[in-house]
């Protein structure tokens, strides 16, 4: 009986197997349990904050961390870490939609740019370069204090300013893949443009979009804690993470825990998202 020997598999097919078998790197893991506890918190807000955050209690003022108030209390006598998970709930929310926004919209211009060309991408990337022109954070600042402090003037000032970047990136991996071979198949197949778009262009384009996606959700975040730092953000008593940093700046010396608290919670953050991105990132060079 002749015994057929299997085909050689090359150790550079070993390879792709391996990684593709592989998931996430530990990076993103960890980065989506910091995440994760974040939003699970601002969710659960209600349940977990030991006190009421808007509740004053001037005798108590500036108490030290204890039993009772496990981060101390303010100058008013609000709980601190009542006030932290509260704040959790609005700096989470304008750092998603602040990111997202833009996101979207930035994709879509940059996808239709970058795919049709022509006047489209003309008109679209002369935009880009004038918003580009002015400093970022001077702009929000500028259209806040045009528009007035809160959370919509915020949401619209960050995504005037954030498209371009998304607008760049799409274009950029459009003109890529709309030179491949399977989008020549399918314009030959008699696919309308926008079905070879949408369904095949689009989907892998967007890759580079997301994986910058949450450090730009970092870069709302710090956005809004610069504004409400500045007064232009959230406004009193509605507890955020900049604004406490602000209210905690006088006593700074005496009591730091007022400040350095919610500064830590914007650094962990962070932190986390920018572990998401750069794992998915190093995953998607494998």
């Amino acid at each position: 009986m002749t015994v057929i020997a299997p085909p050689a598999v090359e150790p550079a097919a070993l390879a792709v197997r391996s990684v593709r078998r592989s998931g996430p790197p530990t990076m993103v893991w960890v980065g989506m349990g910091i995440v994760g506890v974040f939003v699970l918190a601002a969710l659960c807000a209600p349940l977990i904050a030991p006190y009421d955050p808007l509740a004053q209690n001037v005798a108590d003022a500036l108490a030290a961390p204890s039993w009772q108030h496990l981060l101390g209390t303010d100058e008013l006598g609000r709980d601190v870490l009542s006030r932290l998970i509260w704040a959790a709930r609005i700096d989470l929310l304008i750092g998603f939609l602040g990111a997202l926004l833009p996101a979207i919209l930035g994709t879509v211009l940059g996808a239709a740019a970058g795919f049709f060309g022509g006047w489209l991408d003309t008109l679209i990337m002369r935009v880009s370069d004038l918003v580009q022109a002015f400093p970022s954070y001077i702009l929000v600042i500028a259209l806040v204090f045009v528009l007035g402090a809160g959370p919509v003037s915020i949401l619209v000032s960050m995504t005037v300013v954030s498209w371009v970047a998304y607008v760049r990136l799409m274009r950029t991996e459009m003109l890529r893949v709309r030179e491949s071979d399977y989008i020549a198949a399918a314009t030959v197949s008699g696919f309308s443009r926008r079905r070879v778009l949408w369904r095949h262009a689009f989907p892998n384009a967007i890759g580079q979009s997301l994986v910058y996606l949450p450090s730009d959700i970092v870069a709302a975040t710090l956005g809004l804690a610069a504004l409400s730092f500045l007064g232009l953000g959230i406004q009193p008593p509605a507890p955020e993470w900049g604004a406490m940093i602000a209210e905690g700046q006088p006593y700074i010396r005496e009591q730091w825990w007022l400040a350095t608290v919610p500064g830590l919670a914007i650094v962990v953050f962070g932190l986390g998202l920018s572990m998401i991105g750069e794992g998915v990132e190093a995953w998607g060079r494998k």
